[in-house]
């Protein structure tokens, strides 16, 4: 058996454990998970691409609900030498597989302290760096409106100005959940999604949809001003190749 036959056998055989994986903690809490399958490579690289925007340039990047990795990884790949990753994860297995895979990961080599790390929520995660790059992968519409609000605002608060924060929303959730949800719930959720749209008017840059991901998802791009006074521009339409669109 040759190097690439190993190599690609244990790349599959680590995708169906965390395939796994995200379904066992979905059972024990879809509300705090928010999926069942781990994001895909197309739906990785739309909520990474603001780190490659910034070429070579060292940033400080925050991942928040990263789950097993699938977007951690591609955010090490892409993470500029001298570039710091504080990964946030408020489920505890969920975090040790994510130190386990900090340990092991090729591009990190002798600097794993680049990359850490912490178990906690978001919105008590304590530290005095800010950040060029927030990428978030909580399950917004699966949290109260105030708790959505008290994350925004948090995220807002630790981005740099000029800063990004990237997150996703599947699509055709609250379809979903008006036919088969009681009224309370169907209520959450559109006022969940009214608080997300308040922030998309007033920070948003842009907006594509990933249908190769399941299920489909929506990504949001949003920027805090560089100064107070600066108000974000309304997203243009806006295509890109490779199964996302807007």
């Amino acid at each position: 058996m040759d190097d690439w036959t190993t190599s690609h056998d244990r790349v599959l055989e680590q995708r169906n454990a965390e395939g796994w994986m995200f379904l066992i903690e979905a059972a024990r809490s879809l509300r705090t998970t928010g999926a069942i399958t781990p994001s895909s490579k197309a739906l990785a690289r739309l909520l990474t691409d603001p780190v490659d925007e910034h070429g070579s340039q060292p940033l400080n990047v925050l991942e928040v609900g990263a789950g097993t990795g699938s977007v951690t990884r591609t955010l090490i790949r892409r993470l500029a030498p001298g570039g710091r990753l504080d990964i946030v994860e408020a489920n505890p297995r969920f975090a040790a597989q994510l130190r386990r895979l900090v340990r092991s990961h090729p591009h990190l080599g002798d600097e794993q302290e680049r990359v850490r790390v912490h178990h906690a929520l978001v919105e008590q995660f304590e530290t005095d760096r800010h950040y060029d790059v927030i990428v978030s992968g909580l399950p917004f519409t699966n949290f109260t409106p105030t708790q959505v609000e008290t994350i925004m605002n948090r995220y807002l608060e630790l981005l740099e100005p000029g800063g990004t924060l990237t997150y996703f929303a599947y699509r055709g959730t609250r379809y979903a959940r008006a036919l088969t949800a009681f009224p309370a719930e169907a209520r959450r959720h559109r006022a969940v999604e009214d608080v997300l749209t308040g922030y998309q008017r007033r920070y948003a840059i842009g907006r594509w949809s990933v249908w190769g991901n399941l299920p489909p998802a929506r990504v949001w791009q949003l920027r805090r001003p560089a100064h107070p006074a600066t108000s974000a521009a309304p997203a243009k339409p806006l295509t890109l190749m490779g199964g996302a669109s807007r």
